[in-house]
């Protein structure tokens, strides 16, 4: 489906100009990018038996960056017409500092090779009673399935954005992306003791897959499976213990303590715990850990990162050995390889940088039953929560939103209050079993980094992880 030009095809904003101005602008740089997004989104909140949030925005705007050795210059307006544009590049202009241009002799692809996701608007395409129908049903259904449902939060939101990206030298790319999302959350209640359970779904397609019954009904009855192994938890030990991680979400774990320590940012300027390990064995044997942006209508998936590069699928740890890391344009450049198709922003208003797409570890051959049987005393954490993580080190701390005590190697009572302490390398390199069941999140992970926030993708097999600090209320 074809869409007027957003940028071109009317208002103040001419094309030919854009051009001369961007090569006036770059004239001496080593790269930069004219990045043009529009964008309209929505979100609706039906929480205690009401809507109580909606809200709806359009917005749009460019974005100009010239960059020549470790220094860029960025600026960027609302204002699409051919006079801001000129202001924008008298401003970025003053990146030739004196600086050498540092250029690799590789010009990294630029363009899309295939369309991963469709281009219509699914904002558009279903009319709003509908949209607060199902979130009432949903809320109506879960209240009828459990007496013990107190309190019931939906949220349904979507957005869709088309971006073109031009170079100095003509050449255009273009995307049109629409994301979807439904989140869950149910609260449940017996005598003075509440606790809550959350699911969610999203990607990158239209609506529907989530506003009919067979979309959303699972996610419904998945947040209220949780809340109710929360409301019978015990509280969790404290100490060193094997633990058994889930497969799927707990990729969130490898995504922040593995993940970004892979960036190439951090390892340009020597501050990951991988700086300068690329063929070093980082990883127990049988880990190999992927960024690959080219799923089909997966939420962490992008036809065309946002310099225009194509997306691609990039193996960062095979076999336990540091291959390679995710890179961006400049630090591509700056350290002599080619970029892979990670240069992400959050809007026409930041600038690019390296980020994870869908990031995740293969699978192996062993039976997530064989690693709890093979457990005397430890934890099997199904699903985690927030967490915090140091780059540098690796260090990171992760709360367990469900997580079971495995004793004489069988899952038994449902423990609450467990977190997961450790560094990424180090737990890394204590995997001594890993599933045969990898299975990538259901499409609701939101990174953060620098002050930017991106969608993304998670998932992993069960992991036997040997010993790992978890930090409970008994000992």
């Amino acid at each position: 489906m074809q869409h007027p030009d957003p940028f071109f095809s009317h208002g103040n904003l001419d094309r030919a100009q854009s051009l001369r101005t961007l090569e006036d602008a770059l004239h001496g740089a080593d790269d930069g990018e004219l990045y043009l997004e529009h964008r309209t989104s929505e979100s609706y909140m039906f929480d205690d038996g009401r809507l109580k949030q909606a809200s709806g925005d359009t917005s749009q705007g460019f974005g100009l960056r010239a960059v020549k050795g470790e220094t860029t210059a960025y600026a960027h307006s609302a204002e699409l017409t051919d006079a801001a544009l000129k202001r924008a590049a008298s401003t970025v202009q003053a990146v030739d500092n004196g600086q050498a241009n540092v250029s690799t002799k590789l010009e990294p692809a630029f363009g899309a090779n295939k369309h991963l996701y469709v281009e219509q608007n699914p904002l558009a395409a279903i009319e709003f009673a509908q949209k607060l129908a199902v979130l009432q049903a949903i809320d109506a259904y879960l209240r009828a399935k459990d007496p013990r449902v107190k309190q019931v939060t939906a949220t349904l939101a979507a957005n869709w954005s088309r971006v073109q990206i031009l170079r100095a030298d003509g050449r255009m790319a273009s995307d049109v992306r629409p994301l979807v999302r439904l989140s869950i959350q149910a609260v449940v209640g017996d005598g003075t003791k509440m606790e809550s359970g959350g699911s969610g779904a999203g990607g990158r397609y239209m609506y529907d897959a989530l506003l009919n019954p067979s979309g959303w009904q699972p996610v419904a009855d998945e947040a209220l499976r949780q809340a109710l192994v929360n409301l019978s938890a015990k509280p969790a030990p404290a100490g060193e213990l094997p633990v058994v991680l889930g497969a799927g979400w707990c990729g969130v774990l490898l995504h922040e303590a593995v993940g970004h320590g892979l960036e190439g940012d951090f390892n340009r300027k020597g501050s990951s715990t991988f700086s300068g390990r690329i063929g070093e064995q980082v990883a127990a044997k049988g880990v190999t850990v992927v960024d690959d942006g080219t799923f089909e209508n997966r939420r962490g998936s992008l036809t065309i990162d946002d310099e225009g590069t194509p997306t691609q699928r990039n193996v960062l740890i095979e076999d336990g050995i540091l291959k390679g890391y995710i890179q961006d344009r400049m630090n591509a450049r700056l350290m002599g390889v080619a970029a892979t198709g990670n240069g992400r922003r959050e809007s026409y208003a930041h600038q690019p940088m390296p980020r994870m797409t869908n990031t995740f570890m293969l699978g192996g051959n062993a039976h997530k039953d064989e690693m709890i049987s093979s457990v005397k005393r430890g934890i099997y954490a199904a699903y985690l929560g927030g967490g915090q993580v140091d780059i540098t080190s690796g260090k990171f701390v992760f709360n367990a939103t469900e997580a079971y005590m495995i004793e004489d190697g069988k899952i038994t009572v449902p423990i609450k209050g467990a977190t997961l302490i450790g560094s990424g390398p180090e737990i890394m390199g204590r995997i001594s079993a890993i599933g045969n069941d990898m299975a990538l999140d259901p499409g609701i992970g939101t990174c953060g980094k620098a002050g930017q926030s991106v969608p993304v993708g998670v998932g992993q097999p069960s992991l036997l992880i040997s010993a790992m600090t978890v930090g409970g209320t008994e000992l």
